[in-house]
């Protein structure tokens, strides 16, 4: 991964806008993929690499469990044991064979979720989270809102197809990226296997039915989905060289190769440029009534942004920084933002923080 030289203090001082970075060589067409919709974003900065009608509404069918199991990690203990209802029995599609009255912690269930598709464990975990699954189906809505999935109405915590529950390949990459930020969320998706502790003759033996996981380079997750009115839905993800990648493809006839030729693609054809040193500070504000006059803002991690090899990209950045501050302030309080633009087009934004306390 190549580095941006660090700002030195002068520059800070003085405000200058931070130097652009040129990259020089030729491009290559991206492939053609079966799926009617679909998109490809790298993960850290969520810059779109491809996408094809990628705001048309679509069907998710089971990836819409990745939904799912997000709200139950943020929301539940996985450790608590669940008694699963008669209403999580018998549940149509895919099943990991729940039984009215069955004691089973949420972690197999999130597990049975995502690795077996469980209808049935979307079921029981929307009981055990919502209170039922009428309230739970209202906190997915609220969260693919908080997240910026305005294009996306869930009717059920399953996917089993209704129609008025509906995505977009956009609104799926953004509600993955936040899932595939969670470790507990992203350590379940790339699991291969899981054995539960269910008893004798029960489902104990959970293998992820997503091929990604076992077949591609760096295959870290996260779902596949199948109805007839969706088609084959799969948001995939993996990373090579510092690359995360995230792909979605939806009603996807050539679903596996979809995904893998678009993956190629990317790491052939982008490498990540680290713009900002995390932990480093890029610039100062000025405050009054403290023990300093100044206070350095920076960011947390590196600020990464994917370019073309064989392209000239110029990258620049701009700073929305507060206006002078009164102390006290934290360390590692949000202090404005950063925005990165790659040939004067705007790309992603950054939160940026005090670097100290300020008493």
């Amino acid at each position: 991964m190549r580095r941006i030289s660090i700002i030195t203090l002068i520059v800070l001082l003085l405000g200058l806008p931070f130097p652009s970075y040129c990259i020089e060589n030729g491009q290559q067409e991206p492939p053609s993929v079966s799926a009617q919709t679909a998109i490809l974003i790298e993960a850290n900065s969520g810059e779109v690499l491809y996408e094809k009608k990628s705001d048309e509404k679509a069907y998710p069918a089971s990836i819409t469990k990745i939904m799912t199991a997000l709200i139950a990690i943020e929301n539940g203990d996985l450790d608590k044991i669940v008694k699963v209802s008669q209403n999580a029995v018998g549940v149509e599609g895919s099943s990991i064979y729940l039984e009215k009255g069955e004691r089973i912690s949420l972690r197999d269930l999130v597990y049975g979720l995502m690795l077996r598709s469980g209808n049935d464990a979307a079921i029981a975990i929307s009981e055990e989270i919502g209170g039922s699954v009428e309230k739970f189906v209202i906190m997915m809505n609220k969260k693919a809102r908080e997240l910026g999935a305005y294009n996306t109405h869930f009717m059920n915590p399953n996917g089993l197809h209704h129609p008025e529950h509906y995505t977009t390949a956009r609104d799926m990459a953004i509600i993955s990226k936040a899932a595939m930020e969670n470790s507990e969320f992203k350590e379940i998706a790339k699991a291969k296997s899981w054995v539960t502790n269910r008893g004798e003759g029960k489902y104990n033996y959970f293998y992820n039915k997503n091929k990604v996981v076992y077949q591609y380079e760096g295959g870290t997750g996260i779902k596949i989905g199948f109805t007839k009115a969706a088609g084959r839905t799969l948001v995939a993800s993996s990373e090579r060289n510092g690359m995360e990648l995230i792909c979605v493809v939806m009603n996807a006839p050539d679903w596996f190769q979809d995904t893998y030729k678009l993956m190629d693609y990317a790491y052939n054809q982008y490498e990540n440029i680290t713009v900002i040193n995390g932990q480093r500070p890029i610039k100062v504000v000025r405050i009054w009534n403290g023990n300093k006059d100044f206070v350095f803002i920076g960011t947390k991690e590196d600020v990464i942004c994917p370019i073309k090899k064989e392209s000239e990209s110029k990258i620049s950045v701009e700073y929305v920084l507060p206006d002078d501050k009164k102390a006290p302030i934290n360390r590692w309080q949000e202090a404005g933002h950063l925005k990165v633009y790659v040939n004067d087009n705007y790309l992603f934004s950054s939160p940026l923080y005090y670097m100290e306390d300020i008493d």
